[in-house]
């Protein structure tokens, strides 16, 4: 009887033996040292978007292949580790230039909608050395606030504006946002140089080194950039009557068109763009001149007020980098209007909506010749390639510019080798 038991566990102690050996051959069997073949790759690299005629050549018998960038659901939850995270969406961690590291710039994004859109918007302005107030619509949803909460939280230079509005379009709420931001931006450690103001559908053109270039060119160092003219008699209704916001709708005359007062301090009012690059002294001014605050306060009941108050105060002899001379000067955005189609542009070839071109794949070339500092506006629901197309392109631009070694997870994309019509990944060419 004892010898049939050490029998048996003879038997079971070579049974296991064999087990850990044929495991062995069969894993060594399954990852070999060749190049992976791209079925295999699915979850790590997808197909840079077709007809993106604006990304560079590949290397012959290669085609480029964008890495998985999009998957971003684990990473906003509040028990993300940060440095994977910043690793696996490719954020870049570190100055590439001390010429971008000596003028730190701030950045105000407003958002409601569309965590991807958002996240490679934050992506591709990145830098360590900058400094970025998100306001979130207090209408968006809860899931999605806590999102964007999670993800500024891995980053010790963004966070959410203290103060957050429901925004109404062309209201007061809007301007408000952009003021909400100004006041936690001054506050903030950073020393930032000038602020720009985005919307979560903008897209950068230029890179950062550009931006700053720009920014400190003969033109516009230490001026502000505020597109606009004396407002033109098509705009007085917007001032010359009062308005109310439906809260988070619409905006409506109040009672059966009800007179405005003169604006404060004999003001002449402008007409121009919400959007702008504005110097540090020029934030501080209308954070605490008077007559920036009456004004600001005067816009209340206003239609559309981020279109008049900035360019009005740069007007201002008395404000901090005014341009009094100024009119559409400044390539802050790219937009192709309605309107201005078979003049300044040859139409749009997504969709126009609110008489706003929405990109297609085709209106980048038109987009890149351009050289505006940022382009709106993009739709990832209708036109995705426009977007993935244009971020694979800015990133290549922006490592091109870098003066420090390039770390592999600031890389959107790979080179995958062709053989035989199959994709076999190999350490080729990224950007």
């Amino acid at each position: 009887m004892v010898q049939l038991e050490n029998t048996k566990c003879s038997f079971l102690f070579c049974l296991g033996i064999c087990i850990l050996i044929c495991s062995a051959i069969y894993l060594n069997a399954k990852i070999p040292n060749t190049p992976i073949p791209s079925t295999d790759l699915s979850s790590q690299t997808t197909p840079a978007p077709q007809s993106c005629d604006i990304l560079p050549p590949a290397t012959p018998g290669f085609t480029w292949q964008r890495k998985d960038c999009k998957k971003i659901s684990y990473e906003t939850k509040p028990d993300a580790n940060c440095s994977l995270l910043q690793s696996d969406l490719h954020f870049i961690t570190a100055p590439l230039s001390k010429e971008e590291e000596d003028f730190p710039l701030a950045f105000i994004i407003t958002i409601h909608k569309e965590l991807e859109t958002f996240v490679r918007l934050l992506r591709a302005t990145y830098a360590p050395q900058n400094v970025y107030c998100i306001h979130i619509d207090a209408k968006a949803l809860e899931e999605y606030k806590t999102s964007v909460r999670n993800l500024a939280g891995c980053f010790p230079n963004v966070f959410v504006a203290s103060i957050n509005e429901k925004v109404t379009y062309a209201g007061f709420s809007r301007l408000q946002a952009d003021i909400n931001c100004m006041k936690d931006l001054v506050k903030s450690p950073t020393k930032w140089k000038r602020v720009i103001n985005l919307c979560g559908q903008d897209f950068p053109i230029q890179t950062n080194l550009e931006l700053v270039r720009y920014m400190q060119g003969s033109e516009w160092k230490d001026r502000n950039m505020t597109p606009g003219i004396r407002q033109p008699p098509t705009m007085k209704h917007r001032t010359d009557f009062q308005y109310k916001e439906v809260k988070g709708t619409h905006v409506a005359p109040k009672g059966k068109g009800q007179k405005k007062g003169p604006p404060p301090h004999n003001l002449t009012m402008y007409f121009g763009t919400a959007y702008y690059s504005l110097t540090r002294p020029f934030v501080e001014f209308v954070l605490n001149d008077k007559v920036a605050k009456d004004l600001l306060e005067w816009s209340r009941d206003t239609f559309s007020p981020d279109e008049h108050y900035w360019v009005t105060l740069n007007h201002m002899k008395e404000a901090p980098g005014s341009y009094v001379e100024g009119e559409w000067e400044g390539n802050v955005r790219a937009i192709k209007w309605k309107d201005q189609e078979g003049t300044v542009h040859q139409g749009c070839k997504g969709q126009y909506i609110r008489d706003i071109c929405v990109y297609g794949i085709g209106d980048l070339p038109w987009l890149i010749e351009k050289e505006s500092m940022f382009a709106n506006k993009f739709e990832t629901a209708n036109f995705p390639e426009a977007l993935d197309c244009l971020e694979l392109w800015h990133r290549h631009k922006v490592l091109q510019h870098a003066t420090v070694p390039i770390q592999p997870s600031w890389r959107l994309t790979t080179e995958v080798e062709v053989i035989n019509s199959t994709l076999i990944l190999k350490p080729g060419d990224c950007f």
